[in-house]
């Protein structure tokens, strides 16, 4: 029995070279992305649907990749942990099961200083140079 059952679900299965691969256009590619992020954010999955809202994605030259650009490294993370249910449905809808998502994040990371009082008080003293003067009045310290 325990053969059979396996020889069944083989047979259920597709072969990849079976899958549909039909051609799509941008435009297509777009209605299917917009509907797919409504139906996110009417089932509460809002920062999915604002990740695909941020922006447009593009279709590359090759016809199966598609590119998002993200604010920042974080919700590249979160965006490529939830993709695959937004693969599954853009394969089916666009009848092309070769459809791939790459994300790029379009700001560098910088590196961050932790400041001492007296550095941000030279900081804003280049920004505003008045400001010696009122530390000067109310005989402040730094």
């Amino acid at each position: 029995m325990k053969r059979e059952l396996q020889e069944t679900q083989k047979a259920e299965l597709k072969k990849h070279d079976e899958l549909p691969r039909e051609p799509f256009t941008e435009t297509d590619m777009l209605l299917m992305w917009n509907k797919f992020a409504q139906r996110l954010s009417d089932t509460g999955q809002k920062i999915m649907a604002t990740y695909m809202q941020i922006n447009d994605p593009v279709l590359d030259k090759d016809g199966v990749t598609i590119r998002l650009e993200l604010p920042v490294e974080g919700s590249k993370v979160d965006f490529d942990n939830n993709k695959i249910e937004l693969l599954g449905y853009l394969r089916g809808k666009l009848h092309n099961h070769d459809i791939i998502i790459e994300t790029h994040v379009n700001e560098v990371a910088s590196t961050r200083h932790a400041f001492t009082p007296q550095e941000k008080f030279e900081k804003l003293k280049a920004l505003n140079p008045t400001i010696e003067l009122l530390r000067k009045a109310f005989d402040l310290d730094i």
